[in-house]
């Protein structure tokens, strides 16, 4: 190994371990706003040249968005070699300095390498905010991030990160996965801590990958029309465990978003909740004939409210909300 060789690769060793010791803040901006972009269903192949679509995309979003945090939301490298699926994945974000978070889909751990495995690769990895698993608590990446105010160190808004795990492991039960119990009651603890912790009910966000049951439901609220395309039926798990039932119980979350669906992108309204899709963001390793992109979420300090957007590698700009006014004009 040459000389430049070994500093440069020493460099950049300190450099992760210097940013792997630092707690990462998310904060609210000093207008009060807090913008998350979401990538989903990337189905990278690091050798297969079809993965460069994915990849020009999220360079493009995140050039023109240049948000606070990333949040992958499932089925994010699909093939060999995984390592370096997820490395070239998450250098997008660790380059431009962004935090990121992960929450696995039902096709991450195929290729050869476990949850657990993935968990601990993506652990060690600058500006990762995945957490190790929960003892006693199903799945992988069940983790609560906290946005701070923009005037103080006190907490403004929650982001719940969720394994809705892979497929059905009950007998005579087909399709996908699930929230098991212990996750609906891991979520209204952590809930409850905040509200006893803060005195009020913080606004939240949810994202896992695999859509509730719910989301049938929510897309065909007459009163309150969905906003978005359903060019396919909802691959939800046929077993409901009540996470969304615990989520009203809760009252704290204002939305969920997830992928699993590539021709979906519609945000759906249910007694308060906006039940969402992201943007494909995959190129031509899967299926899906919706121009791949993502979704843009901006959080407002201080309100139950958000903004959102789908926006396109081009640079289109599609489908902007505002939740709940939106969906409230009409009543």
């Amino acid at each position: 190994m040459n000389k430049r060789l070994s500093f440069t690769l020493l460099f950049f060793l300190t450099m992760t371990n210097l940013i792997q010791a630092q707690e990462i803040n998310l904060k609210f901006r000093a207008d009060q706003s807090f913008k998350i972009v979401q990538f989903t269903d990337a189905h990278i192949k690091a050798n297969d040249p079809a993965s460069k679509a994915a990849f020009a995309t999220m360079a493009a979003v995140l050039d023109l968005e240049q948000p606070d945090l990333v949040v992958y939301t499932g089925d994010i490298v699909t093939g060999k070699p995984v390592e370096k699926g997820w490395n070239l994945a998450t250098a997008l974000c660790i380059e431009r300095d962004i935090p990121f978070a992960v929450v696995f889909g039902n096709h991450d751990d195929e290729d050869g390498v476990s949850r657990a495995q993935l968990t601990e690769l993506i652990t060690r990895m600058p500006y990762s905010l995945l957490q190790p698993k929960v003892d006693g608590v199903n799945g992988y990446g069940n983790y609560v991030l906290e946005i701070k105010s923009a005037k103080s160190d006190g907490n403004a808004a929650l982001l719940y990160c969720m394994d809705s795990n892979a497929y059905s492991t009950m007998e005579g039960i087909e399709g996908y996965g699930w929230f098991h119990i212990d996750q609906v009651n891991w979520y209204l603890e952590q809930s409850q801590i905040q509200q006893q912790r803060h005195g009020k009910i913080l606004p939240a966000l949810a994202f896992f990958h695999i859509p509730l049951p719910e989301y049938r439901q929510a897309y065909g609220n007459e009163k309150n029309p969905p906003i978005g395309v359903r060019f396919e039926d909802e691959c939800a798990p046929e077993i409901n465990t009540g996470m969304y039932a615990a989520m009203l119980h809760a009252g704290d979350v204002m939305g969920t978003f997830v992928g699993h669906d590539h021709v979906n992108d519609y945000m759906a309204y249910l007694n308060g909740i906006a039940l969402t899709y992201g943007r494909f963001t995959g190129g031509k390793t899967t299926y899906g004939d919706l121009p791949n992109g993502a979704r843009v979420i901006v959080l407002k300090e201080g309100k139950r409210a958000f903004s959102s957007w789908i926006r396109l590698g081009n640079g289109d700009k599609l489908l902007p909300v505002e939740f709940p006014a939106d969906f409230l004009s009409e009543e």
